[in-house]
């Protein structure tokens, strides 16, 4: 399907793009809401009941099934509400057709669709030709869902072990899977192969025989050959990838993946190459499937579309990627979180944003996951968890327990951002003969976990003066390094015209180019690494080093190719991206060196 706009604006947090689609899909903007707090989406379910007089009856913890059926719920009434603000845009009942000239104006300038809005409108018309036309013309955007494969946590009831379908990602789901909407379910995180077989249990999710496919499946992935083995994977249980979506391991927001080595450039390359080889591989394997499942095997192949995101942040970058490597769409998503018209930040956050700079934007070791995660320096989420050290009472209370998932205390799993956990690990901790010094290392080690399921949709109730006595008020936000080059707060018409370069709201000079950006962060990476793994370097590090810097010193030769053959992108930065490039390799063989010399642990 063709979409409206060449940009989507992907999850971010658990709260921040919570109810996006029903800020933006009535203009053709595709967006992604996170599945992972069932008890946030249940809050917004009958706030927004209540503010649209829809009868309203509470799913409680003691129904059955009861994640699922929110999550179904809350989705179903999302898909209501956005296609009667779509409806009602067609239709121009909503102020007079302003909502119309809105989606027509928000569209980039070669949009053919603009084209034709203006042939229509450029003679004398009636305004039921214009109703006709928006019918047969205009698309609603996407009303897309986020599922953390591998939070999926098990469930208990009355200390029983639920079965695994009551997991939470596997509950999440089921929600997705029994609710109205014909969109997609981007599974990030890595590979789940029990949510993966789980899939085929439901109907949606396979294609039809004119190849339609009413839930379809997006893999969020940092390399290609990541995409093929969860593609063939997924392919073995009848089930199509219609979108492989490429994330900067590092340049991007939220939790971090860090690939080894591999560079966003290089990645895009791979698969721009390789996009038939992986389309035809995997639809083989489908075939062959869906034939031994007795199913309808569709008469044309099945497409699948590319797309990217991570650190984007001008419209020659935007354009460049488009272009370039053939992406059917390109991701902003940090700079959303400065846009109320599209994102939902509590004003104290959104303040916080504004001013942060390069260093108020880190990876941290907050998460409870264990994965490197984005985050804003003094937000009030990890203000509240200091305090709770000072008192000498470190870690939360865990009203959520959606990453409840360490077993090394409990069989049924506790959280390490908890004051349960923590205090368990600090007196195991005691029994060690540990100096003053490592003693302190450890103990920050534990400590610095935040409760980010909690902080990170906690910013939603805040926004709609939504009850915080569980929560309490402290936001956690995951902003991308690319945040720091944004300073106001925009309107949905401003950032759409920044993407699309009517305009430009960077006010800063010095945003170095996203490629380059990536690679410097990339270079921190392995410099922490480096330093940390110097003292005991063993075989397995050596080689895990040895393998990050040949990557990196590729993907360099790469950029190096890249930026001397383009000619029409970039002139202005260019001298400077080349000097930062040689810069950057000559740190790559010093690295080398170092590891050569020193002596591997056996």
């Amino acid at each position: 399907m063709k979409k409206t706009h060449s940009f989507h604006i992907p999850v971010m947090g658990i709260g921040f793009t919570i109810d996006t689609p029903l800020k933006v899909a009535q203009y053709g903007m595709d967006s992604v809401i996170s599945l992972v707090d069932d008890i946030l989406l249940e809050k917004l379910r009958k706030m927004y009941s209540e503010k649209f007089d829809i009868p309203y009856q509470e799913i409680t913890e003691k129904i059955d099934d009861f994640r699922a059926k929110r999550i179904t719920s809350y989705l179903n009434l999302l898909s209501d509400l956005a296609e009667k603000k779509f409806e009602d845009l067609k239709q121009m009942t909503s102020k007079k057709g302003d909502e119309l000239l809105a989606y027509i104006q928000m569209l980039p300038d070669n949009s053919n669709l603009k084209a034709d809005f203006k042939k229509l409108t450029s003679k004398g018309f009636s305004f039921s030709e214009i109703k006709t036309w928006a019918s047969q013309n205009l698309v609603m955007g996407a009303i897309d869902v986020n599922i953390m494969t591998k939070v999926d946590k098990d469930n208990y009831k009355k200390g029983e072990k639920l079965p695994v379908e009551y997991n939470d990602a596997h509950a999440a789901l089921r929600g997705f899977a029994k609710s109205k909407l014909n969109s997609s379910v981007v599974l990030s995180a890595g590979m789940n192969p029990r949510l993966y077989s789980y899939m085929g249990q439901f109907n949606d999710f396979f294609p039809d025989e004119n190849g339609n496919i009413k839930k379809r499946i997006i893999l969020k992935v940092s390399d290609f050959r990541s995409a093929l083995i969860q593609g063939k994977f997924l392919a073995k249980k009848g089930l199509w990838v219609s979108e492989y979506r490429i994330e900067s391991g590092l340049n991007c927001g939220g939790h971090a993946f860090a690939t080894d080595g591999y560079l966003l450039g290089p990645v895009l390359e791979e698969f721009k190459t390789k996009r038939e080889e992986l389309q035809e591989a995997i639809q083989a394997v489908l075939n062959q499937e869906l034939l031994n499942q007795n199913r309808m095997v569709p008469k044309q192949p099945l497409s699948i579309e590319i797309t990217a995101q991570g650190g984007v942040g001008t419209e020659e970058e935007h354009s460049f990627l488009l272009e370039h490597y053939d992406l059917d769409s390109v991701g902003w998503g940090s700079p959303f979180l400065l846009v109320p018209e599209a994102t939902t930040v509590d004003e104290k956050t959104l303040d916080k944003l504004t001013k942060a700079k390069e260093n108020d934007l880190y990876l941290s070791d907050i998460s409870p996951l264990g994965v490197p995660f984005n985050n804003l320096r003094n937000n009030t989420k990890d203000i509240e968890k200091q305090r709770l050290i000072d008192k000498n009472r470190p870690g939360s209370s865990c009203p959520k327990k959606f990453v409840a998932m360490d077993k090394e205390f409990k069989e049924t799993g506790i959280c390490t951002a908890s004051r349960e956990y923590q205090y368990l690990k600090i007196k195991a901790l005691e029994k060690q003969d540990l100096t003053q010094e490592a003693y302190n290392k450890e103990i920050d080690k534990i400590t610095t976990k935040s409760c980010t399921c909690v902080g990170l949709g906690t910013s939603a109730l805040l926004k709609y003066n939504l009850d915080t006595k569980v929560e309490g008020d402290g936001v956690s936000i995951c902003p991308g390094p690319n945040m720091a080059y944004y300073s106001k707060v925009m309107s949905l018409q401003n950032i759409t015209d920044h993407i699309y370069g009517r305009t430009n709201v960077i006010t800063r000079k010095d945003r170095p180019n996203l490629f380059l950006k990536e690679l410097q962060i990339y270079m921190d990476f392995l410099n922490n690494k480096f330093e940390e793994a110097k003292t005991s370097m063993g075989r397995k590090e050596g080689k895990y080093f040895k393998v990050f810097i040949n990557n990196m010193k590729s993907g360099v030769d790469y950029y190096q190719n890249l930026f001397n053959e383009v000619t029409t992108s970039f002139n202005d930065a260019k001298g400077t991206i080349l000097n930062e490039l040689e810069k950057t390799k000559t740190v790559l063989n010093q690295f080398q060196r170092e590891l050569e010399a020193i002596p591997v642990k056996v």
